[in-house]
């Protein structure tokens, strides 16, 4: 049974930077379902995109899988031959309990599960590579190179899913969907004490980009065929093609 998230219902002296730790890994269903709008359909539809672009003999990526919820939408999804999944977090915590989940659903697909930095981890003959509210923990500095090497790795015709938190470029668009999102989680039953403790964690370790920046960086790399398929308040789902 998913525990609730309480993790910032009570006043701290210090509010330390967020990170993904045993106490995220045990209400994590909970925050994500209470903090991102959406959520569940993307899941749902990288399961369909996957079903759509894998190819036989392909490996298919879930870099920062956390649980393994984008894992198992393409488990379920995927009907290709002799495809396997590698889902990569380097979250001790989180690894242990996504190979649980993982191993609770029968499945032909083979799924890897590996506690490693995702900008260490070798991509090659992928067809499918899922990037679910990852790369805003990423420093800046280094995403242009970890899409390079996603291209590099993956097969003509394949496709890299990419679900980010985003900055608008406009500051009045940016402060409405703001304000939205709170709103959102109020919601869901989050105080304002939660709300305001949970932003002051996550603002030195979530680094947003703006659409733009995103798009400019892929195609950069060599990628086409930009679409984003989601969008609500200042949360997105994109994919590309090489």
């Amino acid at each position: 049974m998913n525990q609730k998230d309480a993790i910032y219902s009570q006043p701290k002296t210090k509010v330390n930077d967020f990170c993904f730790d045993e106490a995220v890994a045990q209400v994590f269903p909970d925050m994500i379902q209470r903090s991102v709008p959406g959520y569940s359909t993307i899941i749902d539809n990288i399961g369909l995109i996957a079903q759509r672009y894998a190819q036989t003999n392909t490996n298919l990526y879930d870099l920062g899988c956390s649980l393994g919820a984008a894992s198992l939408a393409m488990r379920r999804s995927v009907k290709q031959q002799n495809c396997q999944i590698i889902a990569v977090d380097n979250s001790q915590a989180m690894v242990e309990k996504c190979q649980l989940h993982l191993n609770a659903f029968k499945s032909d697909i083979p799924v890897n599960v590996i506690c490693d930095d995702i900008l260490d981890t070798k991509i090659e003959n992928a067809s499918v590579v899922v990037l679910n509210f990852t790369m805003q923990f990423i420093p800046p500095a280094h995403r242009a190179s970890l899409i390079k090497k996603i291209y590099d790795g993956m097969k003509p015709g394949g496709v890299l899913i990419l679900s980010e938190k985003i900055r608008h470029e406009n500051e009045l668009a940016n402060e409405l969907v703001i304000d939205l999102h709170h709103e959102f989680k109020r919601n869901n039953g989050y105080s304002e004490l939660e709300i305001s403790q949970k932003r002051s964690a996550i603002e030195n370790v979530m680094l947003i980009d703006s659409v733009q920046e995103h798009q400019t960086r892929l195609a950069k790399t060599g990628f086409k065929n930009f679409v984003m398929w989601f969008c609500c308040f200042n949360f997105t789902s994109m994919l590309v093609t090489k």
